[in-house]
């Protein structure tokens, strides 16, 4: 499957990173098995503290939003859910 080709319920918006904000710190947070397996990650360089990730599968997806919305990065609350295919989310 292409990486464009991923549906919408598949992909998250994460907000608030913080300015250090990796992609090797979200694959830690998403992966490692407990939230099934991922399909990419994009982490924003123009402007920082946002990033989108790709689940495999849409179940996968939703069951990470409320585990990690809301966890502490930099001092700074995460906002996580799940992408609307608009700008910003």
């Amino acid at each position: 499957m292409h990486r464009d080709s991923c549906p919408l319920d598949c992909k998250l918006y994460v907000d608030n990173l913080g300015n250090n904000g990796n992609k090797t710190e979200l694959e830690r947070a998403f992966a490692f098995g407990y939230y099934g397996p991922l399909r990419s990650v994009w982490v924003a360089r123009n402007r920082p503290g946002f990033a989108f990730v790709e689940s495999e599968d849409p179940p996968d997806a939703a069951d990470a939003v409320p585990e990690l919305d809301g966890e502490n990065t930099e001092g700074l609350s995460r906002r996580v859910e799940l992408s609307n295919g608009e700008k910003g989310s």
